[in-house]
């Protein structure tokens, strides 16, 4: 049976990388607003922010998105917890589509390979923020220390 952590020591060191994430894609998509305004929705043209390509749907999608990602970080529950692992997925299989249209008309988003790189290693960050920034009470972070593939249950630690 998989296990993941609860109220893992580093917890707010992933919550803050996730937070970093979601600021950063947040920012994308409002310089990616101001670059790519009067465009077309989906313009394949050759708007860069940041170091990769927009068109003005990829730049609002981002922003939404962006702006859920940065609350889910700032939220101290478990929502966040949830919807890192989501946000990872989706970044995950938005990455791969991506990549399979990339050089077709169905690359509605303007993606480059740049731009598939990087939301495939937010995807990989989003998985890891979530499988370790899951929160419950007292009683399970003991019943983690008894876990007998925990580090904390093996002899002589």
């Amino acid at each position: 049976m998989a296990h993941i952590p609860v109220n893992h020591p580093a917890r707010p060191v992933y919550r803050a990388i996730a937070g970093l994430i979601g600021l950063y894609i947040l920012v994308f998509g409002v310089l990616g607003l101001i670059e790519t305004v009067g465009d077309p929705l989906f313009n394949r043209g050759s708007h860069w922010v940041l170091g990769l390509r927009t068109n003005l749907a990829f730049a609002l999608v981002s922003v939404v998105f962006g702006a859920v990602v940065l609350f889910g970080a700032l939220h101290r529950g478990n929502l966040g917890h949830f919807m890192n692992l989501t946000a990872g997925v989706v970044f995950l299989l938005t990455g791969l589509a991506m990549m399979t249209v990339l050089q077709t008309e169905a690359n509605i988003l303007n993606f480059s390979m740049s731009t598939v790189i990087v939301s495939m290693l937010f995807g990989l960050a989003f998985l890891a923020t979530g499988l370790y920034d899951k929160v419950g009470p007292p009683e399970h972070a003991e019943a983690e220390a008894e876990y007998p593939g925990s580090s904390s249950a093996r002899p002589g630690r």
